[in-house]
């Protein structure tokens, strides 16, 4: 019993001081978690063994195509159904002569035609453990960059603390490392923990706590991991004194603390971080180049239905008529948020996993700044910067860095409420309201910045929504219900997966169909 409690304060001393991947690999080390088998590969299906059958995909985003192109190889005559006249789904990048549409509005993008300046409206980031989508990346030749997630150089804002001023992500996270520290080694000195620790154990962990928190002899007086007043330089120009430490009372008015400190530590935020050069949408375009004969553009989908042991799917087309088509199987990978809204005979229990499943107003915001101010003015290449208002998040290209102009996100918003009220605003007010919370971190932004661009997912006709939102008790109910497939009726996408919101969730889920179908087959074929 002494054990466990001893492990259990352990677990949360970590988390709380170095964020939730390393507590997820102290439960792992521990023995309170299994380690997630590792990942299987590609689904590996016998050449020709689909000769004969057909299979329906419904949506060219990347579920759609990762199936269409492994259930291609083996042979499956398959044919790809999607609403829009572009391949990708919600992975969509804009560039300049781009044009964003939402159901009450278009905007022209209007940044500059060059290679670095473009906006990724859906995902941004692919950690390096996601290798499903890694591997594609790899097979089709895309290729990769570093990108910077997490920056001490970047700054929290909120106006509820420190004046409503602007403060050094570096001195957030080590004064708050010290400060803690501090505590804790003063209450290993006066013996409190005392029933916890041995003699050995004791002294071993005032050391690591010391080292941990940057201590001098268990007091925090400031680091330099925090920074400087004046930073070391050349001849006799010594480092000046470090950056005065935060004040505690103000580290917990702000908001800084609850996840945005430690952010960039969680299992899926965490370096190595990568983009394709060039913008997401180059694994789009890599996919596409080699399902694109099997993909109908502008064909939205009106009906789905069962049709003797296979299945029957009608769409229309832009003159507005109706064609149907049947196959042994379809794989549906439409948003649900879309999905609930089509005619169609699936049974009860995958009707309401469908209803069940809740999507975020994710939004996002973006300008090409004329001049890269974050980089000239305050030293920030790349990352993220936080705010407690609306805005969330600014994010820093890494692309281009050092070149003169840039387009910089002035907006990354996943709560529903904010999202909801920000998409509700004509687009010359969102961007106004970007601007002014913007200019709270960086007074230069207004006048640095041109044009303006802003996605409201929610309002985004065949998605609907940013990615899929269940709660435990749908989690629990309602989602092993499509996750076991309805007859001829398969379903992937990043809602079909525990991670949600990322493309490597919609990877594994197609493979997931594609070994389905293959099984179905092969008994069949007994």
């Amino acid at each position: 019993m002494q054990n466990a409690m001893t492990r259990r304060r352990l677990i949360q001393m970590v988390g709380t001081g170095t964020g939730t991947a390393a507590a997820y690999a102290t439960m792992q080390a521990m023995g309170f978690m299994a380690t997630p088998a590792a990942y299987a590969g590609t689904p590996d299906l016998p050449i020709g063994s689909g000769q004969g059958r057909a299979v329906t995909v419904l949506g060219a985003g990347i579920a759609g195509m990762v199936a269409a192109y492994e259930l291609a190889k083996a042979g499956y005559e398959v044919t790809v159904l999607e609403a829009t006249d572009l391949a990708g789904g919600r992975n969509r990048t804009y560039r300049g002569g781009d044009t964003i549409v939402e159901d009450d509005s278009r905007q022209l993008v209007d940044f500059d035609r060059d290679p670095s300046l473009y906006f990724n409206a859906g995902p941004a980031r692919l950690p390096y453990h996601h290798q499903g989508i890694l591997g594609y990346c790899r097979e089709f030749g895309v290729a990769l960059q570093p990108i910077v997630n997490e920056n001490r150089g970047a700054f929290f804002q909120d106006d509820a603390a420190f004046d409503g001023g602007r403060v050094l992500n570096r001195q957030v996270v080590n004064d708050s490392r010290g400060i803690i520290a501090e505590m804790l080694s003063k209450a290993v000195g006066t013996g409190v923990l005392d029933q916890e620790l041995s003699g050995l154990d004791k002294e071993r962990f005032l050391d690591f706590v010391s080292s941990f928190g940057a201590l001098d002899d268990g007091t925090y007086t400031g680091t330099s991991r925090g920074g400087y007043v004046d930073a070391p330089g050349s001849g006799l120009r010594p480092p000046g004194a470090t950056l005065p430490v935060l004040d505690l009372g103000e580290l917990l008015a702000s908001d800084f603390w609850g996840y945005k400190m430690h952010f960039g530590e969680g299992f899926t935020q965490a370096a190595t971080m990568m983009e394709p050069v060039g913008g997401m949408d180059m694994i789009a375009q890599a996919f596409a180049e080699r399902v694109g004969p099997m993909i109908t553009y502008n064909a939205e989908v009106s009906e789905i239905r069962r049709e003797g042991d296979g299945a029957r799917v009608t769409y229309r087309t832009p003159d507005g008529s109706a064609r149907t088509l049947t196959s042994d199987h379809i794989v549906v990978t439409i948003p649900f948020s879309v999905l609930r809204d089509i005619d169609n005979d699936f049974s009860a229990p995958i009707r309401s996993s469908i209803e069940a499943c809740g999507y975020v107003a994710a939004c996002k915001a973006a300008f090409q700044a004329e001049r890269r101010f974050w980089e000239e003015d305050d030293k920030i290449y790349g990352g993220i910067s936080w705010s407690a208002n609306d805005i969330t998040q600014i994010w820093y290209p890494t692309a281009g860095f050092g070149q003169q102009k840039g387009v910089v996100v002035g907006a990354y918003i996943w709560s529903n409420s904010i999202g909801e009220r920000f998409g509700d605003m004509p687009l010359a007010d969102r961007l106004e309201l970007v601007l002014e919370q913007g200019s709270k971190i960086h007074p230069a932004y207004r006048d640095a910045v041109t044009g303006g661009s802003s996605i409201a997912w929610h309002k985004v006709p065949f998605a609907k929504g940013g990615w899929a939102s269940w709660d435990d008790d749908a989690r629990a109910a309602a989602y092993p219900a499509v996750v076991a497939g309805d007859g001829p009726f398969h379903f992937a996408g990043e809602h079909m997966s525990y991670l949600t919101g990322w493309q490597e969730g919609s990877v594994l889920s197609a493979h997931d169909c594609v070994n389905a179908i293959a099984e179905h087959t092969r008994l069949a074929d007994l």
